[in-house]
């Protein structure tokens, strides 16, 4: 069935539609994974977005039970170069194109994402649709649509909900948090309890954790930070704090450290970050579109994270105040295993 991606400032490129057969508008995205397809369209962080995959081929090892980092996706659509069909008879794998009949995403493959990036590249932000057709009417409605602000709010989950174990009790704040994540703290026998993104200061003090973590989550800074900033005020200092990429962002912000936009917003695998106490290089998986400038933290870290593409500052522990904060996805998923060992570190902090 061919299908267009249309893109706001007038481009067309036509290919074959899969998976569900509406029509799309999001914001057009890079993602670099040469592997974990299923990690990155079910990622919330990726919220609104239309996906395109850089990687020459996906499909080839089909939807499991076990990547899911949530069970909804809310990507609006997928872009590939080509996809794989027909990957085995085995009853655990699902092959692509079914599944994202199921989950309502619309895709399409035999595009140029090579041209696309060099799209992106020079514009950062495109507003896109997959559509039926690429008429003069199509490109009203696209220039015509707004996208969707806060998207944290949406993705959140809208009750409280716990994911229990042994150990050190977490409130987690779900800015669009990954089920990786709470596998790792299972891994840890760490007593979860995840809380919607505006929950209040009683609402964690009545759980009396031994640490908080405000999670990784789709949209800007700006969009939550104001919400998160009474709780930082009460807690900051109090309980370990654990924020990671967008709760990373909400720290740094809180703590007045500088926001630097990227020249190319990151979303993928093995991006190299230098540990600068011991000079150790770490492959690290992010999804984000600001880091901060190392200049502009005035206040002694026991541990730095400097991205090596931009010099910026992508993490950062500091013992006094026990706060942890990392850019970069510690679980990977997809990605390199390097990182893991931050939530060794917030363990340790927690006492």
């Amino acid at each position: 069935m061919k299908r267009y991606l249309i893109l706001e400032d007038g481009h067309s490129f036509p290919g074959e539609g899969i998976g569900a057969s509406i029509t799309a508008t999001g914001e057009l995205a890079i993602q670099t994974s040469n592997f974990g397809y299923q990690e990155a369209l079910t990622d919330p962080t990726n919220a609104g977005k239309i996906l395109v995959f850089t990687t020459p081929v996906i499909g080839s090892t089909g939807i499991n039970a076990i990547d899911y980092e949530s069970i909804n996706p809310t990507v609006k659509g997928i872009i590939a170069n080509d996809v794989t069909w027909n990957i085995t008879d085995s009853t655990n794998f699902q092959e692509l194109d079914s599944f994202l009949k199921e989950k309502n995403i619309p895709a399409i493959f035999n595009i140029d994402t090579r041209a696309l990036v060099k799209l992106l590249i020079k514009e950062k932000m495109i507003k896109a649709s997959i559509m039926d057709t690429d008429d003069e009417h199509a490109f009203d409605q696209i220039k015509a649509l707004v996208l969707p602000k806060n998207k944290s709010a949406a993705v959140s989950t809208k009750n409280a909900y716990a994911a229990p174990n042994v150990g050190k009790t977490v409130a987690v704040i779900d800015l669009g948090l990954k089920h990786s994540m709470l596998r790792e703290l299972s891994l840890r026998k760490i007593n979860v309890t995840v809380l919607p993104y505006n929950a209040t200061v009683t609402d964690i003090e009545n759980l009396r954790p031994n640490g908080i973590i405000i999670s990784n989550g789709p949209g800007k800074c700006a969009e939550v930070s104001a919400g998160l900033e009474p709780l930082l005020t009460y807690f900051y200092g109090k309980y370990p704090l654990l924020g990671i990429g967008l709760g990373f962002l909400v720290l740094g912000d809180y703590l007045n450290f500088e926001l630097v936009d990227l020249e190319e917003e990151f979303n993928g695998t093995n991006y190299p970050v230098i540990e600068q106490n011991t000079n150790k290089i770490l492959q690290v998986a992010m999804n984000i579109d600001q880091l901060f400038l190392s200049d502009s933290v005035q206040m002694e870290m026991k541990q730095k994270y400097v991205d090596l593409h931009s010099g910026l500052l992508a993490g950062f522990i500091n013992q006094e105040n026990k706060v942890i904060a990392t850019a970069f996805n510690p679980e990977g998923a997809p990605g390199a295993l390097d990182a893991q060992k931050i939530y060794d570190n917030f363990v340790e902090m927690m006492g």
